[in-house]
């Protein structure tokens, strides 16, 4: 089936980002407990390829537009490496997260990753481009490459899978009062909002520690987890003060920003949280997680820290903040202007997006065994090098074990700062488990 369309205000806008600073392509990285040749993993890959039609697709330009085109894709492109110890899979993230894709030959590329004298343990890690997905549908197609991996292992026929009928852009399926001459004059006067909130409230941010074109910035990535007792930990006491593990994690971000710019001062700061979200649950009718397209969207927040702002309380106030955002359909809205925020980043390449950003997948629910394979863990992050300054997590939850990807955009935080930033942040959250909030998490 031939599925040629225009690309959405919102997949040019990844396009874009793509194109011109590498950024925001979505990379999953899986951990499997049993050996994947590359036969077997080339031969899953046609099987999703076909039943995912985007996956079929490429992005060409014509007359001006950028279109998707199903004729002429290459197959998605696969290579092999062999690493010496577990924490290699990071130096494979790395040289991912810093290419673009060639979106003129396909969106997708793989990457299989052994080990050399652990043959048992195999990394998956695919890059794909988010004019296509988001980080829920990269978690999906990886427990769909180990499904289709089971199925030729086990000799069991794959006859006829049924091709999937791709979305139409984003836009077309939000409600009314985002379409037509309504839908600009809301977008209009909400991205007048925006800019005034940020005027008015000048959020601090890490700022640079040095400054480089967008051409020249790199994405990072370090990598933590919590075990299945102190996840199981965390998620209690959030449920106990009445908040979400989401509005957590923003106010230790937060925090950890907060006290690293009030030491030595007695003002209170301003700050902004960038909080992603899944749309499917958002749009009617929903949107099955077969599907594979970009469906997140996002929320901006102000927050005041001072000396004497408690974490639980931040904490609440992130979680209030955030359900009046999405009543008053401000992830909708986000999406309408989100063209608009992308191209200012590049017009005024010295601004700092925001404080800090944050994207919890919650809780994954994909099976953990496929036959001879078993999915020991999984995760992902967001090549964000055009964020300069950012503080960025990505987060996911397996098996009762939270997976979390501290990203950063390279010269403009070192990888030194980073990591004593992403050390106070596990540190806040292990005081968080053991309930020791009395100082520690006061910004004293």
């Amino acid at each position: 089936m031939i599925y040629n369309r225009k690309l959405g205000r919102l997949e040019q806008a990844m396009e874009i980002l793509n194109s011109r600073a590498k950024t925001w392509n979505i990379v999953t990285i899986s951990r499997i407990k049993g050996y994947i040749c590359e036969e077997i993993l080339t031969q899953a890959l046609e099987v999703i390829q076909s039943h995912h039609p985007r996956l079929n697709s490429q992005i060409i330009r014509s007359k001006n537009s950028l279109i998707f085109q199903t004729q002429g894709t290459a197959k998605i492109a696969l290579r092999v490496v062999r690493q010496l110890n577990n924490e290699q899979w990071q130096e494979v993230v790395y040289e991912e997260m810093n290419k673009e894709i060639d979106s003129s030959q396909g969106l997708l590329r793989v990457v299989l990753v052994h080990l050399v004298g652990k043959e048992h343990i195999t990394y998956l890690i695919t890059t794909i481009h988010h004019a296509i997905a988001d980080g829920l549908s990269s978690i999906q197609l990886h427990s769909e490459i180990l499904t289709f991996c089971q199925k030729i292992v086990s000799g069991e026929p794959i006859n006829s899978v049924n091709n999937l009928t791709p979305l139409p852009p984003i836009e077309e399926l939000m409600p009314k009062w985002t379409k037509g001459f309504r839908g600009r004059i809301n977008s209009t006067i909400f991205l007048f909002k925006i800019a005034l909130r940020h005027i008015w409230n000048r959020p601090k941010t890490l700022g640079f520690e040095k400054y480089v074109s967008i051409a020249k910035r790199r994405c990072n990535i370090i990598h933590r987890q919590l075990d299945q007792d102190l996840t199981q930990k965390f998620v209690n006491h959030c449920r106990q003060e009445n908040t979400t593990v989401h509005s957590a994690l923003c106010a230790v971000l937060m925090f950890t920003i907060g006290r690293k710019i009030i030491k030595g001062s007695r003002k209170s700061i301003r700050v902004n949280c960038l909080s992603y979200f899944d749309l499917r649950r958002h749009l009617e009718p929903e949107i099955s997680d077969d599907q594979m397209a970009v469906l997140a969207s996002s929320i901006m927040e102000f927050h005041t820290i001072g000396k004497n702002t408690s974490f639980w309380q931040l904490a609440r106030e992130v979680k209030q903040k955030l359900e009046v955002g999405k009543k008053s359909g401000e992830l909708f809205k986000m999406i309408l202007i989100a063209k608009h925020l992308i191209d200012f980043c590049f017009i005024y390449p010295k601004q700092v997006a925001a404080t800090v950003s944050v994207s919890n997948v919650g809780k994954i629910n994909i099976p953990k065994h496929y036959g001879e394979f078993e999915l020991e863990e999984i995760s992902f992050a967001g090549s964000q090098a055009l964020y300069a300054g950012v503080f960025v997590i990505h987060v996911s939850t397996f098996q009762g074990k939270m997976l979390l990807n501290f990203v950063f955009s390279q010269p403009s935080i070192s990888e030194n700062n980073m990591e004593l930033m992403v050390s106070n942040v596990m540190s806040y959250i292990f005081d968080i488990c053991n309930l020791n909030l009395d100082s520690s998490l006061i910004c004293n």
